[in-house]
């Protein structure tokens, strides 16, 4: 009986071990909250939100613990004039390995500066699919911002390994906004928040005139980054296609956020994979990127000579 026990235990702590997608680091920083709160209050946030994003069950999918996605979360607070109540910024980071190298390709980089919650310490951080708003709004849209960025992590993830292979993820990002928490203070979820939030990100890659940019994702890793190992020149060439892509998409669709929300955090990157190109493949890259990525622009054209 004892054996039967042990075993049905082992079996249960690996189902656990294989379950998880989501490997995430998440820190809160909470220095320009001042010493009005109890700094425990904080780290036990911070843990709250690690073991909420890491041990729930985001897919239906079974993930080996080296295929679990690696991102980070950095949480930083302000102190509001409402007992418990914070404004935020979220900055999420997410990367992807690379076939045969130890390299991680940035998948996600971007800051979320609409965030606001509540929060008491020590209490429950409960999220349900089907009532994301929850019975208090400021408290549910801690954890509705915290999902949100879960399923937009699995949702890139998987559309760079497979063909719309992100879809369901990004629907089920949908359906939070689409009955995400509503009140004072609240903002991000709806298309009149700003021009680039959580609304406009997941409306881009879910709408049907925009479907080239998954095709821009899965060819920028998978048929991009993983073959150059094999085959650098051919995987060079279909970064260069990428750019084209992304250049008639910008053209038809100017100012749409997930063109600048691609390039986030790829500018290194981009650079190295051109750095070693023919010259007129590397001045093209060169104008394209410049165009492409104006934040970058300068980078580019001083390191793409």
């Amino acid at each position: 009986m004892q054996k039967i026990k042990l075993l049905f235990v082992l079996v249960f702590v690996c189902n656990i071990a294989l379950g998880q997608e989501i490997k995430a680091h998440i820190t809160v920083a909470s220095n320009q909250v001042g010493n009005t709160v109890n700094p425990n209050v904080f780290r036990t946030l911070q843990k709250s939100l690690n073991t909420f994003i890491n041990t729930r069950k985001w897919t239906s999918e079974t993930f080996a613990p080296n295929e679990r996605i690696e991102c980070q979360f950095f949480l930083n607070l302000q102190q509001t004039n409402e007992l418990n109540v914070y404004d935020a910024s979220l900055t999420v980071q997410a990367a992807r390995p690379v076939f045969n190298t130890s390299y991680l390709a940035p998948i996600i980089n971007f800051k979320d500066d609409n965030f606001k919650f509540k929060y008491v310490e020590f209490q429950q951080l409960e999220f349900n699919d089907n009532r994301v708003s929850g019975s208090d709004a400021l408290v549910s849209n801690l954890t509705a911002v915290m999902a949100y960025y879960a399923y937009m992590v699995l949702a890139f993830d998987f559309t760079s390994f497979s063909p719309r292979g992100g879809d369901p993820y990004f629907v089920k990002a949908q359906n939070v906004v689409n009955n995400a928490p509503d009140g004072r203070g609240i903002s991000g979820w709806k298309a009149f928040d700003g021009v680039r939030n959580r609304y406009w990100l997941v409306e881009n890659m879910t709408n049907s005139r925009y479907t080239i940019m998954h095709d821009v994702y899965y060819n920028y890793y998978r048929l991009g980054l993983d073959k150059f190992y094999e085959d650098e020149n051919a995987a060079r060439q279909e970064v260069m296609n990428v750019l084209n892509l992304l250049n008639n998409f910008v053209t038809d669709n100017p100012n749409k956020m997930i063109s600048q929300f691609f390039f986030q955090g790829k500018s290194t990157e981009l650079v190295k994979l051109f750095s070693k190109a023919p010259p007129q493949d590397k001045m093209r890259a060169s104008e394209m990127l410049q165009r492409l990525d104006l934040t970058n622009a300068a980078k580019y054209k001083d390191e793409l000579k």
